[in-house]
């Protein structure tokens, strides 16, 4: 039969290691979260220039269209014309207005950065906790630190998420707010 003071050091051991290999671990998921977010932010900032650039031309060319319509062109055919202008423009705006979702997925990514150092502050805890478990000559000491442990997570917990509770919101989209969660 083991002793707690035995047992002490391997707990102390694991947790060690689980908070190292966590820690590790949630820094790789934050820088991916980093660079999955720069890319974002240059892809839509790049499809926004694209559009944008289809728009003029496009109202470019619907001056030369009128000119040319001005000249004694068939009306229907003037009227079929501007209409189409008139749709790819509507067309572009909706498309360059759905671009806007690259705030909520900043907004989400964000909320997820946070998650990630929480969690990365929660195994901090269990590593500094667990160097004092290794010290204890009896189970009520061990029992005790674990306890505090346990209390120190949850709090941890509850206030990462009370600070996460928070909605995800983008206004001004043509089809009225939108909110996740």
């Amino acid at each position: 039969m083991t002793t707690p003071h035995s047992l002490a050091p391997k707990l102390q051991d694991v947790m060690s290691s689980l908070s190292e290999h966590g820690r590790q671990h949630l820094t790789e998921i934050e820088s991916d979260l980093l660079q999955t977010n720069m890319l974002l932010k240059e892809a839509i900032i790049k499809l926004s220039a694209s559009f944008m650039a289809i728009h003029e031309a496009t109202q470019e060319q619907q001056v030369i269209v009128d000119h040319l319509l001005a000249e004694g062109a068939n009306t229907q055919m003037a009227h079929s014309l501007r209409d189409a202008s008139s749709k790819v423009a509507l067309c572009v705006n909706a498309a360059i207005t759905g671009l806007q979702f690259q705030d909520m997925t900043d907004q989400l990514i964000a909320r997820t950065m946070q998650r990630v150092v929480g969690f990365r502050d929660v195994l901090e805890i269990f590593c500094t906790t667990g160097e004092d478990l290794g010290l204890q000559e009896n189970e009520a000491s061990m029992l005790a630190i674990l306890d505090r442990m346990k209390t120190t997570l949850e709090q941890e917990s509850v206030s990462l998420e009370q600070i996460l509770r928070k909605a995800v919101r983008q206004t001004h989209m043509e089809s009225g707010d939108i909110e996740l969660f």
